[in-house]
């Protein structure tokens, strides 16, 4: 999902010095959007992971 983020981010660049503004801002929404996702992902399997290694062991 951060691999996507990123390359939603490169387009969101280049279309932006090719003077596209409305696919630079469109790609620069979706990287964002990706990359917060992607945050959210790793903190709830950052508190899952450490609740059920307490359970385990």
């Amino acid at each position: 999902m951060l691999k996507w983020a990123l390359i939603f981010a490169v387009i969101a660049i280049v279309a932006g010095l090719l003077g596209f503004g409305g696919i630079a801002g469109a790609a620069a929404g979706i990287a964002k959007f990706l990359a917060v996702l992607a945050l959210i992902v790793f903190a709830v399997f950052l508190v899952l992971g450490f609740t059920v290694a307490k359970k385990v062991t």
